[in-house]
């Protein structure tokens, strides 16, 4: 099930040019391009006409916002992967469902944010379904986070809230003190619902915040 996927997506292009302008319309169209790989995967499951439509929806919803970022905010060969590769890592999420209530928040915005750099607080939230617990979790092996940016930014791993929640309403630290205006950084925070102390079910949630 493609909820995620580990390593950098850039198109050869990055090698061949740069040209910002170029490498924009190259990696607009590769977005465009590869949801249709995402649709095929929606087409192989099958779905409820309501849940095929939501997924569908939300392919082309990404498809839409990221290449707005492409266009808009990225300003170098480096900020166009990162905002193409937060693209398809979302594109990812939303083929694979999105059955848990799970929230990040940066700036009370969700998906799409702006933040000054600095410190940066994240809100994650967290709902499980018929009584389970939600718990932090690794977006890959002994990865807790996704990471992306074009400023050295990451997420502290010290003092990390781990334990499982009813409810879960916590807080991480993106550092992002080198970043300068139209940096951006791409995160994905894993989150993992448990019953009796075992993983049932986890998804990835991945924010892309613009330093302004």
């Amino acid at each position: 099930m493609p909820m995620d996927y580990d390593g950098m997506r850039a198109d050869d292009a990055s090698l061949r040019t740069d040209n910002v302008d170029d490498y924009k319309r190259t990696c607009i169209e590769f977005i465009e391009d590869i949801s249709h790989d995402y649709e095929a995967w929606v087409d192989y499951y099958k779905l409820p006409e309501d849940e095929d439509k939501r997924r569908r929806a939300g392919i082309r919803a990404t498809i839409t916002r990221t290449n707005e970022w492409i266009a808009k905010v990225a300003q170098s060969i480096k900020a166009i992967d990162v905002v193409m590769n937060d693209g398809i890592q979302k594109m990812a999420e939303a083929t694979a469902g999105k059955p848990l209530e799970i929230g990040v928040f940066v700036n009370h915005k969700s998906g799409y944010t702006e933040a000054s750099s600095g410190i940066i607080d994240v809100n994650v939230k967290g709902n499980g379904r018929e009584g389970r617990k939600m718990k932090l979790g690794f977006h890959f092996k002994d990865d807790r986070f996704r990471v992306e940016s074009t400023c050295d930014a990451y997420l502290a791993q010290n003092d990390l809230p781990t334990q499982e929640f009813d409810l879960m309403d916590i807080h991480l630290k993106l550092h992002a003190e080198n970043a300068k205006p139209r940096d951006v950084v791409s995160f994905t925070v894993t989150i993992s619902e448990i019953e009796n102390g075992v993983e049932y079910d986890r998804r990835g949630v991945s924010t892309i915040v613009h330093l302004v």
